[in-house]
């Protein structure tokens, strides 16, 4: 196992998951440590020390991408948005030939494109559901820690899931408000609840996630590359004009090398 590669790639994720329309999950699934990820948390205990050493390296790597390169790529899509934005899109085009050789597809079928359908039109209807969740007051009761508990579930399915907002669904639930409030006042008795439906979602997801991804890898991963492509058009900056033209397309082909680089490394190493 190459720890310093699984540490890598946890940077590039940590560093990019601010971006708006960048995902960690979509990062961490078309850099080709998606999987290992959600094998080591659903089977934790049956190598506790190496399971402990991917999510650690994973970890420690997002941790230094957010802290070293997360501001820098927020300035530089402030100042240089249709470039860098084109950049992403790029990046998601390169980890497509992983993804597609994660799923095990050999050659085209109809349900191939049936699949990536599903995922994209599972992502476009989300915003289409009303917003709608409960008001919560200072006054805690048993009813508002059980709704923060399960809103937490929910919240974890989204943290697990590529290409679906976490943001979103807190909205969608009536809770971002409130749940911004309550990290910047560490308020617990809102924190804890949800973050424990956020612990039980991981390990209920996860589980689920592994047993599809090892039995049914082609509609699974399929379905997953619908959600990523479904999440691009939060990251669609428009079509560009003028000289902007070959500025992006230079950056969007830098991104694709970029990742298709890392995702044919991945596949080397598989192979040795």
């Amino acid at each position: 196992m190459n720890y310093l590669m699984i540490l890598i790639k946890g940077l590039i994720v940590g560093g990019t998951m601010l971006v708006p329309g960048v995902s960690g999950g979509s990062m961490a699934m078309i850099l080709g440590v998606y999987n290992r990820l959600i094998f080591a948390i659903s089977n934790f205990f049956k190598d506790i020390k190496g399971n402990t050493k991917v999510l650690l390296a994973f970890v420690a790597g997002g941790g230094v991408g957010i802290l070293l390169f997360a501001k820098p790529l927020l300035a530089l899509i402030e100042t240089y948005p249709m470039p860098m934005l084109y950049f992403f899109i790029g990046a998601v085009a390169g980890g497509v030939p992983l993804m597609l050789k994660e799923a095990r597809v050999k050659k085209f079928s109809f349900k191939i494109i049936v699949y990536i359908i599903i995922g994209f039109l599972i992502v476009i209807l989300l915003n289409y559901l009303p917003l709608s969740g409960l008001e919560t007051q200072s006054g805690f009761d048993l009813g508002v820690m059980i709704y923060l508990l399960i809103a937490g579930i929910i919240a974890a399915v989204a943290l697990v899931l590529p290409g679906i907002s976490v943001s979103y669904l807190l909205l969608m639930m009536g809770l971002y408000e409130n749940t911004m409030r309550a990290i910047s006042e560490f308020d617990l008795l809102f924190l804890l609840p949800l973050a424990l439906g956020v612990i039980l979602g991981i390990i209920l997801t996860t589980k689920i996630l592994d047993y599809f991804m090892t039995k049914y890898p082609e509609a699974t991963y399929l379905i997953i590359l619908g959600f990523i492509l479904g999440s691009l058009l939060e990251l669609f900056p428009g079509i560009p004009s003028g000289f902007e033209i070959i500025l992006c397309i230079i950056t969007m082909s830098l991104g694709f090398l970029a990742i298709y680089f890392i995702s044919f490394k991945e596949l080397k190493n598989r192979k040795e």
